[in-house]
């Protein structure tokens, strides 16, 4: 059997998410551990525009994460969660999450998407510019830095790949120059 004609069984051929009977889909349920059909729900065309781009995302329609939350399948609980911790500013979906049961690994699963991670007081490390700057990214030196505890000298124009951001300050990254891994303070350099 195919995963579409799987899902529509198992959803009774109505969106999983709303009930509509029309336009669906299959989505895959992003960060998914698992494949196929347990890794896919069958949504609406409303439903799954309102997941991809929050401009259209209208708070009444999701209304409907009230019956589906309970559903005992773990892609559909994932994606309720993921709705109501995305429209939790609303004050009812806050309910709704109180009273939502989930096994941990679907827990987790459903917190792979960074939803639910509270960034109101999270750090945020900017280059010379405001440009924001992530674990990963290169950067290039704007000036001479000369590197306590040793007599190298980092050079202007250096490139710094696949830096690391401390946790704990704002203003420092850690990257490797010359082979050596160096702590830099982020007014010093510019992304790449």
């Amino acid at each position: 059997m195919s995963l579409e004609r799987d899902l529509f069984k198992r959803a009774n051929s109505s969106c999983e998410l709303c009930s509509a009977g029309e336009n669906l889909n299959v989505y895959s349920v992003p960060d998914s551990p698992k494949d196929g059909i347990d890794a896919s729900i069958l949504i609406c065309s409303i439903c799954k525009a309102q997941i991809e781009d929050e401009t259209k995302r209208d708070p009444n329609h999701w209304r409907c994460l009230n019956d589906s939350m309970w559903s005992t399948t773990p892609a559909v609980q994932v994606m309720a969660w993921r709705m109501l911790q995305r429209l939790k500013h609303e004050g009812w979906p806050q309910d709704l999450l109180d009273m939502m049961y989930m096994e941990d690994d679907t827990r987790e699963w459903a917190k792979a998407s960074g939803d639910g991670v509270d960034r109101s007081n999270a750090i945020i490390h900017r280059d010379s510019n405001g440009n924001v700057l992530e674990a990963g990214d290169s950067v290039v030196l704007i000036k001479d830095l000369k590197v306590k505890g040793s007599s190298m000298v980092a050079k202007q124009g250096t490139a710094v790949r696949r830096i690391s951001l401390d946790h704990e300050n704002e203003k420092y990254i850690e990257g490797k120059v010359d082979g050596q891994q160096i702590v830099i303070i982020t007014d010093f350099v510019k992304k790449m």
